[in-house]
């Protein structure tokens, strides 16, 4: 999770001529005289104390020798001087990012700790553009709207590309922050193997091995609280050649939704490429794209091989003993089952039959 930075920045700045001016009067110096003692122009000096040239190393220096104020003090204000006349600049301009920053969950980064409460519209900006890691709205929309085509296939990301973006920007901020090994494919695909028996264990006692596994074999794997607006499950991207992201939503906060996002989104990494993000959008969609379907078709299979479940389902007895049976002996976690099944529409949405899935929580403060 991305931590606020705390810096105490005024909203003004001392012009360097005004201290000038300050110690010349207070050592009766004229303009010419303090000029002369420098070996520099009138002019340079009466521009220096009007505001209009800067402080050089140079004059830094000469200024050192004259009035005894080390050269690093008169940098320094020229410095803070030059950065505080930045900003103003930077405010006049942001008229039209305004409305691009109001866009985002501002509220739910400062309520997250992720950013301090903007004083302002410009701080607002400013500091959107810090958690991106760009420099200006232009930079955001290249970035952005270059990626956009890795989510032609959702057909509500327009409307929610500032609250996806903020997820996934948080996503990318958290894998930065995980150990992984170089990615290795063998590797990532024993360490599948290996979740799908933990699945029978309650998630909050695994979750941390899981995590730990796909590390060891170069994937970060990140579960993140959703923004509202955003109905997605899960997403998958390469945070470089040698790091792939499982990002998780958890939305719909019960466990075999989550056991089967993280294999749809590992199908992901295993199957396609490497330069598109794919999001993983819980609306109903006639239009699967085939990514999409492979990616379910993959989770599935690996999950419940086809001819075992195909002999299952032929039964069509699916009281809460016959599924616990199944489940025992696929080594996996009954409300796998549950799901896959009312997916298929062979159970309804509402049974009784939910009492073996796991309800997952979201603790306050995420």
């Amino acid at each position: 999770m991305a931590v606020a930075t705390h810096a105490y920045e005024p909203d003004y700045a001392v012009p360097p001529g005004w201290v000038l001016e300050e110690h010349l009067q207070s050592q009766r110096l004229s303009h010419a005289e303090f000029a002369r003692r420098c070996g520099r122009s009138a002019k340079l000096i009466s521009e220096i104390i009007a505001g209009k040239a800067p402080v050089e190393p140079k004059t830094a220096l000469q200024f050192e020798k004259v009035l005894g104020l080390d050269a690093s003090i008169w940098l320094g204000i020229e410095a803070r001087y030059q950065l505080h006349k930045a900003r103003e600049a930077e405010a006049k301009e942001t008229k039209e990012p305004v409305s691009w920053a109001k866009t985002f969950p501002l509220k739910e980064l400062v309520k997250r700790g992720v950013l301090d409460k903007p004083a302002s519209d410009a701080e607002a900006i400013s500091k959107l553009l810090t958690f991106f890691g760009v420099g200006s709205v232009n930079a955001w929309q290249a970035k952005y709207e270059g990626m956009s085509v890795a989510y032609r296939h959702s057909p509500c990301f327009q409307s929610d590309k500032p609250a996806l973006a903020t997820w996934l920007r948080l996503g990318e901020l958290e894998a930065e922050q995980q150990e992984c090994a170089d990615y290795n494919e063998t590797r990532f695909k024993q360490a599948l193997k290996e979740i799908r028996g933990l699945t029978q264990t309650p998630v909050v006692r695994v979750l941390e091995e899981a995590q730990q596994l796909c590390n060891e074999a170069g994937v970060a794997l990140v579960l993140l609280k959703p923004f509202p607006k955003i109905a997605l499950s899960g997403a998958a991207w390469w945070l470089n050649p040698r790091k792939a992201v499982i990002e998780l939503s958890v939305r719909h906060k019960t466990d075999d939704h989550l056991w089967f996002s993280l294999f749809h989104e590992a199908a992901h990494v295993l199957l396609h490429s490497k330069k598109q993000v794919f999001i993983d959008w819980m609306k109903l969609n006639k239009e699967i794209a085939e990514v999409e379907s492979e990616a379910n078709l993959w989770a599935s299979n690996f999950l419940i091989p086809p001819g075992d479940w195909k002999r299952f389902v032929a039964i069509s007895l699916y009281s809460e003993i016959a599924i616990r049976r199944f489940a025992e002996e696929q080594g996996i976690a009954p409300s796998i089952i549950v799901g896959r099944l009312q997916h298929e529409d062979c159970l309804q949405w509402q049974t009784p039959l939910n009492k073996l899935k796991v309800r997952l929580e979201w603790k306050v403060a995420s």
